[in-house]
């Protein structure tokens, strides 16, 4: 599986902390779209979907929120709770979120621009895709 978590340079004093990251050194891509999830009830559960091309680095810079990640092959289930932590996903990767703190905002920063081409949304779909990616 092709995910790892990067943990972020803080910078802080007194008077608080600060992360900074900038393309090609903290993030390895260059950032072409930035989105973030907030409100999500707690029993909901949001992505359902890989991307054929589009790298992701997923960061919950408040409360917490679990990612369910699967190659087609393997799973895993990263919790994300520290806003100086990011989880890099590759492309080819199904991802779903949920149990989403009240207070969770996941921020995501994305290699690609919004395209609708690129996404797998029915998971046989995305299944039969990396089988074919192997071949």
């Amino acid at each position: 599986m092709e995910y790892k978590i990067i943990d972020f340079q803080q910078h802080g004093d007194n008077r608080g902390m600060l992360v900074a990251l900038e393309n090609s050194k903290e993030i390895p891509f260059i950032i072409r779209r930035i989105y973030y999830l907030y409100n999500t009830g707690k029993n909901v559960r949001r992505g359902y979907h890989a991307h054929r091309k589009l790298q992701q680095i997923l960061i919950c810079v408040s409360g917490s929120c679990v990612i369910h990640l699967d190659d087609g092959v393997q799973t895993a289930e990263i919790t994300l709770n520290k806003p100086y932590e990011g989880l890099y996903i590759a492309n080819n990767m199904w991802r779903e979120m949920y149990s989403f703190s009240e207070d969770a905002v996941l921020l995501a920063l994305a290699s690609e621009l919004y395209d609708e081409s690129d996404y797998i949304r029915d998971y046989q779909e995305f299944c039969r895709y990396v089988q074919e990616q192997k071949n």
